[in-house]
């Protein structure tokens, strides 16, 4: 247990609404999108996940740290959020399989963090006025100073991120003899999607988000991966007219929430800024083609406009959320191409959408 004095700290939003809560470790301010996450595990994945690039994440679990971080179960190669916002933060930690506590995890990756915040209502906040900028800092003294930076931060809408996570150089993962090759699209990859895919005798090469068509053919894949990642995807003009010419050539085509957005987008679908998204492993989600139902593991801001995906005549919906009817899959019917605004990778999560990797194998053996 940590009895050493913890300074004060506050979150500011946007709005001018400020909540108090003490600083863990790091000193200092931190900016970004604030939202939260519902998820009562998972704490590590959601931390490395490269789509909360930009983001302060609120834990709703009241307890984070409990047990402690495993190198093992990072999504990525460092902590992607800006800054953690949680209640109860426990500085020891009881699996007997981690490797540290969450204190070094986020002292390593020089995050900054507050506990002892009324999360409750923040994230009624957050609910009722949308996610917003923020700012989390130590200097609790110096609120105009705060405000007047907190206005200087961009707007998540418009803001193209996935050059800030995306890989620098192609890499290669899983097995060079597997029967499948794969290209894929690094707008923000989570590592599991690659061992989904590796474990279902895939080799994959991934590519940057800036990639060329050209430059992904070369590899001579069985079918193309368009990754998960953070920020909005309008500004994604060149894996837009990448995606437009895979679907033009009708070869085989996979997204997963950037990657949706990305291929809707490219059939001419608008995407549009959620009042304060889906984050969290409980949405529940309806297959419209089997009719069963699924819980889902989800983190995205922004999502696909229903109208027009409704009337576009070469789209077919295959998902849709149940809480708040949007889209949450869409297929082509003339072409090889389908994508869904979940994670069916989950980490963390459940595992029910875990079928779709297998549909995406199945789509390249029609090939």
């Amino acid at each position: 247990m940590k009895y050493t004095k913890r300074k004060k700290a506050l979150i500011l939003l946007a709005d001018g609404t400020i909540f108090h809560g003490k600083s863990i470790g790091k000193e200092g301010s931190a900016f970004g999108e604030v939202c939260f996450n519902t998820g009562t595990t998972g704490y590590q994945e959601i931390f490395t996940d490269p789509s909360y690039y930009g983001q302060l994440m609120v834990t709703t679990n009241a307890h984070i740290g409990n047990y402690g971080t495993l190198d093992e179960e990072s999504e990525s190669d460092a902590i992607k959020i800006s800054g953690l916002i949680c209640k109860n933060f426990s500085f020891n930690y009881s699996r007997a399989a981690a490797d540290k506590s969450l204190e070094t995890f986020l002292s390593d990756n020089n995050l900054m963090a507050i506990s002892d915040v009324d999360t409750r209502a923040l994230v009624s906040h957050i609910r009722d006025h949308g996610a917003m900028n923020a700012v989390i800092s130590t200097e609790v003294d110096n609120i105009e100073g705060l405000k007047k930076q907190l206005s200087d931060v961009p707007s998540m809408e418009g803001l193209e991120l996935a050059s800030k996570v995306s890989t620098k150089e192609p890499y290669f993962y899983g097995d060079e003899n597997a029967t499948y090759k794969i290209s894929a699209l690094d707008i923000g990859m989570k590592t599991n999607i690659l061992r989904n895919l590796a474990k279902r005798d895939a080799y994959i090469k991934v590519f940057p988000y800036n990639s060329s068509f050209e430059d992904m053919e070369a590899f001579k894949p069985d079918g193309y991966f368009l990754s998960n990642g953070p920020g909005d995807p309008e500004p994604l003009s060149e894996a837009i007219a990448l995606t437009k010419e895979i679907i033009k050539r009708d070869l085989p085509l996979f997204g997963i929430c950037l990657g949706h957005q990305v291929i809707a987008l490219a059939n001419g679908i608008s995407t549009y800024k959620m009042h304060h998204g889906h984050r969290g492993i409980n949405h529940p989600v309806q297959n419209l083609v089997t009719t069963k139902g699924e819980i889902t593991s989800q983190n995205h801001g922004f999502s696909i406009n229903r109208e027009e995906t409704e009337s576009h005549p070469d789209i077919e919906i295959t998902h849709m959320h149940l809480n708040d009817d949007t889209v949450m899959g869409i297929k082509m019917k003339s072409k090889n191409c389908f994508s869904v605004q979940y994670h069916p990778e989950a980490s963390p999560g459940p595992n029910d959408s875990i079928y779709l990797f297998d549909q995406f194998i199945e789509n390249l053996k029609k090939n």
